[in-house]
């Protein structure tokens, strides 16, 4: 007898093959400071990394298993797609088996260009420009009219073609319809020079005018003006006619002879644009970088008021609003009003739009705006934004892997966040975490700590089990899980104090407040509740303030600590004073470069749309360098010797003996301070972690002199271990002279201010206000704000 196959047939008690493949298996993982890990990971679990900074958990997690996830579906397409694609290799490791599809949600900051928006890295922008190019009354064109990015353009002309063996002219003419604003080309905003920072109008040229760097008189810039015969060298500036101001500031280039020499004369601001102002003002020398911040003034855009569109493009409305005003509006309140729009015609696009800005709402950022620049977005902002497009995607079975997702998060929000993992956890999904803070280590199904140090200290696995094992199990992290920083008994006196008064940036609300000087200060608040628009957009800009921000230190692979923190300069200096040569024989991007590999160290094969091969070159060994030059000894060592040294063996090194060298040995002091002794002289920035970016970029500020240091989020990347390390030196600047003010969530922070200056109540428009500021025992002991009593939480306090 047949029996009937019914719909829903009881499964087999035995396991399906299928379903035995529930681990990811890591074997032999060697990349960067990793030693040979292996180790299995549960799949459809959230397991979170932990570890000091440094220690491999990004070697591990982005590294190896993300990266080779990536790589694996990019071999997917066809050769003429990977073509297009990143070039991936495949990590060292020996055997990685059960990876599924890895979405990287990482801390990288939004590119930097004027151009993009929040709206525009997000698709809300592209939604809301049909949705206006449908809807909107008057009609004025395709969605290329409402974006500033598109520029209205027109041509004719003659085209030649062939056709059934014949020539044929044709005349053709088109129009691309854009919505970028002519005058600002859709920046928002317009530069105008201060002419008084490039000269001096009651001098004449002669007597010395121009007061811009390298215009110094008798010099190959100042005589181009002096001998150019368009102006009276000795006649003041400001007595010039308009025909003299426009040939000596406007001139179009133009060949002339001068002083015998054929050269082109250019009017001094098109001039002095292409010189100074069209470079990168990171790269700049300091005293270029400090006279273009002076002599450079950005207004807002005069015809577009700063929305970056066209008059056209504002002037068609749905219900009154244009997209200039849509995207002005703070999130929450444009999900409101799109909700509000009930039009059969578009319903899709309604439905994609709201589900998008209710995302943004969802994951705490509804108090942004769409025209926000993307640049303006703290690390955590941007990785939370990133966040967005995962949020109700259909995907299951696939890996997310997230680089500290709590960044820049109070302890009131790090709950929310920790929701959002434990629900792509809950849909089926395996979620990877690298992550420092003990409220989202408690909620993780798995842990994996790596250390026991950090650099070629750590790269080992110390333990992986449960959060309660985790407890016990003595390793650092283990150990300092628990750890609650004590508020301070006795705090210091304040030596006097910076008045900032009616602030307005952003969402501030005419704030008045006095900072403490000489003591050590904490702005908190939750995310967006205007912290950092009160710090960077009234301090940072003043004198003696030097301003150390979130952005991350870039850097090729030719790039290490040597060069970034300026060592390498005092170092190629005592080498060729000690072997009477030039110091350029001392740089392997220079002179002293390995021909073979041009100071690489590796000669890179480029294999097309396959991953490229590096090999060391064996011509060098590595060591980057010409034999000649290594051949060139200090102190007993060669100059590949020294940049394979760890900072705290090159203190010593350079400390004392006939290496001693005091500038080389103050910057290595530096590096030691921000806990960063492990790290080789040598090792290419591309290679260190977040945390160890973060201290390096700290180690390099501290040599700048000024009163009041500003710091944003310096807890970003350490581990509760280093913390403590941070607080020491905060302590250490403080007791110098110097006024710490610093913006910040972590408890431990909070807990050793002397001062707190707490905003909110709320982000957004329900912020930008100060909620509290006084000693953190009154802060606690009032509970009267959010930070109030999380930190009450912290430091135990009993009711």
């Amino acid at each position: 007898m047949t029996s009937k196959a019914t719909g829903r047939e009881p499964l087999s008690p035995v396991s399906h093959v299928a379903d035995s493949h529930d681990l990811i298996r890591v074997h032999g993982a060697r990349e960067n400071n990793l030693k040979n890990v292996s180790i299995e990971l549960p799949k459809r679990r959230l397991t979170v990394f932990t570890g000091v900074s440094g220690s491999g958990k990004s070697s591990l997690v982005f590294s190896t298993i993300a990266a080779e996830s990536q790589r694996l579906i990019n071999e997917t397409y066809s050769a003429f797609v990977q073509g297009f694609m990143p070039t991936l290799a495949r990590p060292e490791v020996d055997v990685l088996e059960g990876l599924t599809t890895a979405i990287i949600i990482d801390q990288q900051r939004m590119g930097v260009d004027p151009r993009s928006t929040v709206g525009t890295a997000t698709d809300a922008n592209a939604m809301l420009r049909i949705l206006f190019s449908r809807l909107g009354k008057p009609h004025i064109g395709s969605p290329q009219a409402f974006s500033f990015n598109v520029a209205s353009i027109s041509g004719a002309g003659a085209v030649t073609v062939e056709r059934a063996g014949q020539t044929v002219k044709e005349r053709r003419s088109f129009s691309i319809t854009g919505g970028m604003c002519p005058r600002c080309e859709g920046r928002g905003s317009v530069t105008d020079i201060d002419l008084s920072q490039l000269y001096d109008d009651s001098k004449s040229l002669n007597e010395g005018a121009l007061t811009i760097p390298g215009y110094k008189a008798g010099g190959w810039n100042y005589r181009l003006y002096t001998a150019s015969g368009f102006v009276d060298p000795d006649k003041p500036i400001g007595k010039y006619t308009k025909r003299e101001l426009h040939d000596f500031l406007y001139r179009e280039p133009t060949r002339m002879k001068i002083e015998g020499i054929n050269m082109t004369y250019e009017g001094l601001i098109p001039r002095v644009q292409k010189s100074m102002l069209s470079k990168d003002k990171e790269a700049m020398q300091p005293h270029i970088r400090a006279f273009v911040e002076r002599a450079v003034t950005f207004t807002t855009c005069p015809d577009c008021g700063g929305t970056r569109l066209s008059e056209a493009a504002r002037s068609s409305k749905i219900k009154g609003i244009s997209i200039a005003d849509a995207c002005a509006m703070q999130i929450s309140d444009l999900a409101e009003w799109v909700r509000g729009l009930a039009e059969p015609s578009v319903a899709p696009l309604l439905a994609a739009l709201r589900h998008t800005l209710d995302s943004f709402v969802e994951i705490g950022l509804g108090y942004l705006s769409l025209d926000r620049p993307s640049g303006t977005l703290s690390g955590g902002e941007a990785q939370r934004t990133k966040m967005i497009r995962q949020l109700g995607s259909s995907l299951t079975d696939v890996t997310y892997v997230f680089d500290e997702p709590t960044v820049g998060l109070h302890p009131h929000d790090i709950q929310r966040m920790n929701e959002l993992l434990l629900r792509l956890r809950d849909k089926g999904n395996t979620v990877l975490v690298v992550e420092h803070k003990p409220e989202t280590i408690a909620i993780a199904d798995h842990v994996v700590d790596l250390g026991p140090g950090a650099g070629t200290a750590g790269g080992t696995i110390c333990f992986e089990g449960t959060v309660e094992k985790l407890r016990a199990s003595g390793t650092i992290t283990g150990r300092h899980l628990d750890d609650r920083a004590a508020l301070k008994e006795k705090v210091r006196t304040p030596t006097g104090k910076l008045e900032i008064r009616g602030a307005r940036t952003h969402n501030l609300r005419d704030v008045d407040v006095d900072i403490p000087l000489g003591v050590l200060v904490v702005v908190t608040g939750v995310a967006g509740s205007g912290k950092s628009s009160l710090i960077h957009g009234s301090v940072s800009g003043r004198d003696g303030v030097v301003s150390i921000d979130q952005g991350a230190i870039r850097g090729s692979r030719r790039s290490n600590p040597a060069t970034y923190t300026g060592l390498l300069d005092p170092i190629r200096a005592a080498f060729a004073k000690a072997n009477g040569v030039k110091p350029a024989l001392f740089s392997a991007n220079s002179e002293g470069a390995c021909p073979t590999c041009n100071g690489a160290g590796v000669v890179y094969t480029d294999l097309a749309m396959m991953a490229g091969v590096a090999t060391v070159c064996e011509e060098c060994e590595g060591k980057r360098f010409q034999a000649s030059v290594l051949e060139y000894h200090l102190g007993g060592r060669d100059i590949s010797e020294v940049l394979a040294m760890p900072v705290t063996e090159a203190e010593e090194f350079f400390g004392a003996g006939e290496a001693r060298t005091p500038a080389a040995h103050a910057i290595l002091g530096r590096l030691a301070d921000v806990g960063l002794g492990y790290l080789k002289l040598g090792q290419p920035l591309t290679t260190l972690s977040g945390g160890e970016r973060q201290r390096l970029k700290l180690a390099t500020h501290l040599a700048e002199k000024g009163g009041v240091y500003v710091l944003d989020e310096p807890t970003t990347g350490l581990h509760l271990a280093d913390v403590q390390h941070l607080l020491g030196l905060l302590d250490r600047l403080v007791d110098s002279g110097r006024s710490v003010i610093v913006i910040e969530h972590h408890q431990a922070v909070m807990a050793h201010a002397d001062w707190i200056i707490d905003l909110g109540p709320g982000a957004g428009h329900d912020g930008g206000r100060v909620v509290f500021e006084g000693t953190p025992a009154d802060l606690v002991a009032a509970r009267s704000t959010l930070t109030g009593e999380h930190l009450a939480a912290y430091v135990g306090t009993s009711d």
